[in-house]
């Protein structure tokens, strides 16, 4: 059975005395929550956190992660950062290809530069949160399972067989982000089949391992019925990570899902 992840992707909030303050809650959380093997978590703080919290979640269960990161190794590239310094912090993840980088942060990230992106992780020793998923636009004309195949295809062109037990993939259904629009677990068990069959298609039957995370606006109220799915390992939870008891409630759910 596949490893379930919840990571807490913090996007650009939080100083420092918050992030200590919500893994110390977390931390005390989680200690009332019986211990389970094959649970993750992880948080992704903005990169001026990485080394504070590298600190914080010493000895404790909460693995941490970076939330982007530039395919060279060093140079002159203002503004970025690398694999290598990512790694240097402790970190374990680094998410890729987020909606928002893909449609709405300046560079308007394409496929071709998340797969170099994927390629520096996984040389770099991180293990790489890969984000597919459709707009809006994309799924009222049929086209999700296309986009999700181009995607997934595109993005990990050059990833061996040997890397596959590093992956994590996170569907984005772009269209229930922020837009009142809610994507059912039906909806969300079809779209993570696609995605596995495709990776399958790809890495044969090693593709079996690779969780597949939610990432629609995952809360305590749903997250049971969403990672109770077949294809659904966990969730890539955004505003829902911010505080303890949110996080919290998801675990929990994820836990009460799974066992």
């Amino acid at each position: 059975m596949r490893r379930t992840l919840i990571v807490g992707n913090w996007k650009m909030n939080l100083d420092l005395q918050s992030a200590r303050q919500l893994l110390n809650e977390l931390c005390e959380g989680m200690e009332s929550i019986a211990a389970d093997d094959s649970l993750d978590v992880a948080v992704c703080p903005p990169h001026t956190l990485l080394f504070p919290i590298a600190k914080a979640t010493a000895d404790t269960p909460i693995h941490f992660g970076a939330q982007n990161l530039f395919h060279e190794p060093s140079g002159a590239f203002t503004g970025e950062i690398s694999a290598s310094m990512i790694a240097e912090t402790g970190a374990r993840y680094v998410i890729l290809g987020h909606s928002e980088r893909r449609h709405t942060i300046g560079h308007l990230e394409d496929d071709r530069m998340i797969n170099l992106k994927v390629r520096a992780a996984l040389a770099g020793g991180l293990t790489p949160i890969v984000c597919v998923g459709e707009t809006l636009a994309e799924r009222n004309t049929g086209e999700t399972p296309d986009v999700l195949t181009f995607q997934i295809a595109a993005d990990l062109v050059g990833v061996s067989q040997a890397d596959v037990a590093k992956l994590v993939i996170a569907y984005e259904p772009v269209w229930a982000i922020g837009t009142g629009k809610v994507a059912t677990a039906d909806q969300a068990q079809q779209a993570h089949e696609h995605i596995r069959t495709r990776l399958r298609d790809q890495f044969d039957s090693a593709a079996d391992t690779i969780p597949i995370l939610y990432g629609g606006s995952m809360k305590p109220d749903n997250a049971g019925e969403l990672i109770a799915q077949r294809d659904i390992d966990g969730g890539l939870i955004g505003g829902a990570s911010l505080k303890a008891e949110p996080l919290l409630g998801i675990i929990r759910a994820a836990l009460a899902a799974r066992g």
